[in-house]
């Protein structure tokens, strides 16, 4: 029987268990997709544990994940823009990629680019859409300086390269160790810790125009004793800070259509822009994977293989570990 994650209650890391499940069959309008790779995300981990069970409302038991790759396995009635055999990357509303098989609607769905490998394929569209929200919520223009934090994550490695699209100076936030991925992209690299508001005077003397939080812990404060207008920040995780200080909180779901994906999956595909990836874990070692993801170091993303006969070889400039 296809395998699938399924969480019976909230909980920690014990409550991810690969599960037999029956086999999906579509209804009118509906795509089954066999997964070859799936996306994990740090949001995952609050609704394991419950911290959004306001926000997400689930009945156990139930599935995770919501990116996707893989090929159409079946279609229901009506469907005319794939056909069993197609190569497609999407997303699921019911968060439920995290299986061998899963269910989605056309709308959900785009052709993968042929150049685009599995493994990116599979892990991008929460931080796509994420990037592009964020990067959009502040309004960058030529000549502006802006500062993301956590600029080396899933997220963040997507968004300061956005940013450095629209001609704005890009200061990233993150690890000594991420330094030479940023300086790479043409980010201005910063160590997070202690004396970051001087450090951050001293790389931007005429102040930030911008401010793009990514990590949580005190950035909004950061920023507004910076000077940056509330308007011109935003943040994807700190909601309390933002109502506080009356910041934007534009996030994946302002930004989420096939349009977006589209885009952010060519770019990655024609080189335009570095998506980096951390590991890739078989769906046997989903815990593993998601004690990495909890520890907020990855560099890039952290990838679901889900079909072991696809052994896709990455470019020599886009390596990972294969844990």
């Amino acid at each position: 029987m296809p395998k699938a994650v399924q969480l019976s209650a909230y909980g920690g890391i014990e409550q991810l268990k690969s599960v037999d499940v029956a086999k999906l069959e579509p209804k009118a309008g509906e795509v089954v997709v066999r997964v070859i790779a799936a996306g994990t995300n740090p949001g995952e981990i609050s609704i394991r544990e419950g911290f959004l069970k306001d926000m997400y409302p689930m009945a156990f038991p139930f599935g995770q994940g919501a990116d996707f790759a893989g090929r159409v396995d079946s279609v229901g009635a009506g469907v005319t823009g794939f056909a069993p055999g197609d190569d497609v990357l999407g997303w699921s509303e019911e968060r439920s990629a995290q299986a061998e098989y899963v269910l989605s609607s056309e709308a959900r769905l785009i052709a993968k680019p042929p150049a685009l490998d599995w493994y990116r394929a599979g892990s991008l569209q929460v931080v796509a859409t994420t990037a592009v929200a964020a990067v959009r919520a502040v309004s960058l223009k030529p000549g502006d300086t802006v500062a993301v934090s956590g600029a080396a994550g899933g997220v963040g490695s997507l968004a300061v390269q956005l940013a450095q699209r629209t001609g704005a100076h890009v200061i990233g936030i993150a690890s000594e160790e991420s330094a030479p991925f940023l300086r790479s992209v043409g980010v201005e690299p910063l160590a997070y810790g202690d004396g970051l508001a001087e450090r951050l005077r001293a790389t931007a003397p005429r102040g930030l125009a911008a401010f793009i939080d990514l990590f949580g812990g005190g950035y909004i404060d950061l920023a507004v004793s910076l000077g940056v207008a509330p308007q011109r920040i935003n943040t994807i995780i700190d909601f309390a800070g933002a109502q506080k200080a009356g910041t934007k909180t534009d996030g994946s779901g302002a930004a989420t259509s096939r349009e977006t994906l589209a885009f952010v999956a060519n770019a990655i595909a024609w080189g335009d822009i570095v998506m980096p990836l951390t590991a890739i874990y078989p769906l046997a070692m989903i815990r593993d994977a998601y004690t990495e993801l909890a520890r907020r170091k990855a560099h890039g993303k952290i990838v679901l293989a889900l079909d072991p006969t696809v052994k896709e070889p990455l470019r020599p400039t886009q390596s990972s570990s294969l844990a």
